[in-house]
């Protein structure tokens, strides 16, 4: 299937991005996995930038200008569509309580401080005192001492605004295609040629990334679920009082009156993609808002709800361009996806159609997350220095009388026979040094450790020089084999956005055994089948099984690379034999990986006919990680010209080093 633009993902964002392409004449698909799970159904509708308190800059401005939209938006869309968006100009009420105290009571560390001021000339907000805003919305908490009104903030059904859209996308003739799962950008020379499915094969002319909480499982990119649990209560027939006529937005608590129920929210759990609602959430909801607005307490309970916030470090969204010239990103939006589709869909339209990048835009681009270079910290080059004096002349490269053919890896063809890695050093610095005193081209990254900035991962990008070094993603972490697939694909965009656009190999670990650390057979052996089909470069590391090696070289693996003994342990080759007869068997370049904690055991390894070493943990972890990393490097130049100049062969008796005959006798 080919279409002008496919959007991924079926939310606000994206159904909103897709209309206004749509009516701007383009041909528009929209993927959705489930539209129930879209972030929007589980939102409040809130379109409060004031009540919120967003702090003045890029972000304000841009939920402002997107406030100000809503009016005429919603109209377009019931005007397509026939439906009621629930858009509501009704202002929030911001409730304070008496431990604010004082002059904090009055305003707390908001912008605004006097009935008569306001945060801008287009954005007032009005203090009203505790008798004042009583009389204004009774049934308030005892304990509310005065409240901040914000007269332009606005709400909008949030149920409601999805049907609409959906509808409206549908009426315009955007084609939507639900129960499409998303797996991989196919991407060539920095454009996406394709998106895999699992429906097979999309291709499009550009293409947007919507996907909300879910982006992170495509591109590595900072985004992950912040997890809300909402209710809501249905307004009795005979309320005791006048129903609640204002959204309140409280401390860590806002209620939202609809037609004839009350929505309470959210929770904000860092739970990754955990379902359901539980006990304490919902308990601490409803204790906060019966506290606001005490009447609700006999309110029947009618639903329960969750969702998933897509979150980014700063909070703020990510969008505009990639580092694909033809893949544009709307994603992130956390708190305020509902309130910023309109402006959104906008600028997004406007980048895409007309090459019109809004100066605001600049505030939002992803290069944001990428670390700087530190100063402190240089880019990886050739050389380190030991504490007892400088390298040593010799070369590994140098030309000796023992021929030697290079190492290839999936046709691509390196000089050292020494990969290492990035993992367990103390500090970032010692890391750059080792890896340069290794000498080595490749060297293995923890996907899902960069991903979350694990300690020691930070500014990774940036302490490597990367034109230098090849990158081996690893799948570390995974103990699943979709796990270790999803997470391969996260490596490969890793590796282009570091430049490398084509790089496709990856290191396959599939490990759910946490206490040995013994990687799984059969899991390793299904993931290696389907990347393989997706065209990587599977290295797989195995137990030293020659039969499962046999089989992951005839499904395509470009390597196979047996442990010596269990991984981080240090215990040296405790499974020579069965590596001998890996060595024996196999076609592909056999990587010797796990275990090896000496020089002189990775002498042994290369001695045995292994094509390549991989060696972190001996050398992370030695007292001079940098002397070590060249320790290992010349061991297995050693090991390597030992093993192809052949050893002498080993005799029961002894042999003089030097001949009987001709020796002078008396």
């Amino acid at each position: 299937m080919t279409s002008e633009i496919v959007i991924i993902g079926g939310g606000v964002i994206g159904l909103a991005i897709a209309i206004e392409l749509k009516l701007r004449g383009t041909s528009v698909t929209v993927l959705c996995r489930d539209f129930q799970a879209a972030a929007t159904h589980a939102a409040a509708g809130m379109l409060a930038p004031d009540a919120e308190n967003i702090p003045n800059g890029a972000m304000r401005s841009l939920c402002w200008r997107s406030r100000t939209l809503y009016p005429d938006w919603t109209r377009k869309l019931e005007e397509l569509t026939g439906l009621n968006t629930g858009y509501l100009p009704c202002g929030i009420l911001a409730p304070v309580f008496e431990e604010a105290g004082g002059d904090e009571g009055a305003g707390g560390d908001r912008e605004v401080n006097s009935s008569s001021s306001s945060s801008s000339p287009s954005s007032p907000a009005y203090w009203l005192d505790k008798e004042a805003i009583h009389q204004y919305q009774p049934g308030l908490g005892a304990e509310v001492v005065g409240g901040w009104w914000y007269p332009e903030d606005a709400q909008v059904d949030n149920k409601a605004l999805a049907h609409v859209l959906r509808t409206a996308a549908e009426s315009v003739g955007v084609e939507l295609k639900d129960g499409i799962t998303v797996e991989a950008f196919l991407q060539q020379q920095g454009q996406v040629v394709g998106v895999q499915t699992n429906a097979g094969m999309i291709r499009a002319a550009h293409y947007v990334l919507a996907s909300g909480a879910w982006s992170n499982e495509l591109l590595p990119l900072p985004v992950r679920p912040r997890k809300g649990q909402m209710l809501s209560v249905r307004i009795p027939e005979f309320a005791p009082e006048l129903p609640l006529k204002r959204v309140l937005f409280g401390q860590d608590i806002y209620i939202v009156p609809r037609r004839d129920r009350l929505v309470l929210g959210a929770t904000s759990e860092d739970v990754g993609f955990t379902p359901d609602n539980t006990p304490e959430g919902i308990q601490t909801l409803l204790q906060a808002a019966i506290r606001l607005y005490p009447q609700l307490k006999h309110y029947p309970i009618q639903e329960f709800w969750w969702g998933f916030r897509p979150a980014t470090p700063d909070e703020l969204p990510i969008l505009g361009t990639s580092h694909c010239q033809n893949l544009t990103l709307a994603t992130g939006h956390y708190r305020n996806g509902i309130l910023l589709a309109p402006i959104t869909a906008a600028l997004i339209a406007d980048l895409i159609l007309e090459q019109n990048s809004d100066p605001l835009l600049s505030d939002f681009h992803y290069s944001r997350f990428q670390s700087k270079p530190s100063t402190s910290t240089p880019m990886l080059t050739h050389s380190a220095n030991f504490s007892n004096g400088n390298r040593p002349a010799i070369s590994p490269h140098s030309r000796l009388p023992t021929p030697d053919s290079p190492l290839i890896i999936a046709g691509k063809t390196f000089q050292s026979r020494l990969m290492t890695g990035t993992g367990k050093y103390r500090n970032i610095e010692e890391m750059q040094q080792s890896i340069a005193a290794s000498d080595c081209e490749i060297v293995t990254v923890a996907v899902r450790r960069v991903q979350t900035k694990a300690p020691g991962h930070e500014g990774l990008a940036e302490a490597l020089d990367w034109t230098k070094i090849w990158m081996l993603p690893n799948t570390a972490g995974c103990q699943t084999a979709e796990e270790a697939i999803r997470v391969a694909r996260l490596g490969r965009e890793m590796a282009k956005l570091l430049g490398q656009e084509d790089n496709n190999f990856v290191k396959l670990e599939v490990i759910p055994d946490l206490k040995y650390l013994l990687p799984d057979p059969i899991g390793t052996l299904q993931a290696a089948e389907q990347l393989v089909k997706e065209g990587f470069a599977v290295l797989p590391y195995i137990n030293a099984d020659p039969m499962l090696a046999k089989r992951l070289e005839e499904v395509g693996c470009a390597t196979v690379m047996p442990l010596a003994s269990p991984i981080g342990s240090g215990q040296g080759l405790k499974t020579t034999a069965n590596i001998q007869i890996i060595i024996e068997n196999a076609n592909v370049p056999v990587v010797v990986d796990a275990g090896i904690g000496s020089p002189s055991e990775a002498a042994q390894a290369m001695e045995l006919g292994a094509d390549v070493l991989l060696i972190n943990s001996a050398i992370a972890l030695s007292p001079n990680p940098a002397a070590m990393a060249r320790a290992m490097n010349l061991a297995t130049v050693a090991g390597r010209l030992a093993y192809l100049a052949g050893r002498m062969p080993i005799k029961d008796y002894a042999s003089p080093s030097s001949p009987l005959t001709g020796t002078i006798t008396s």
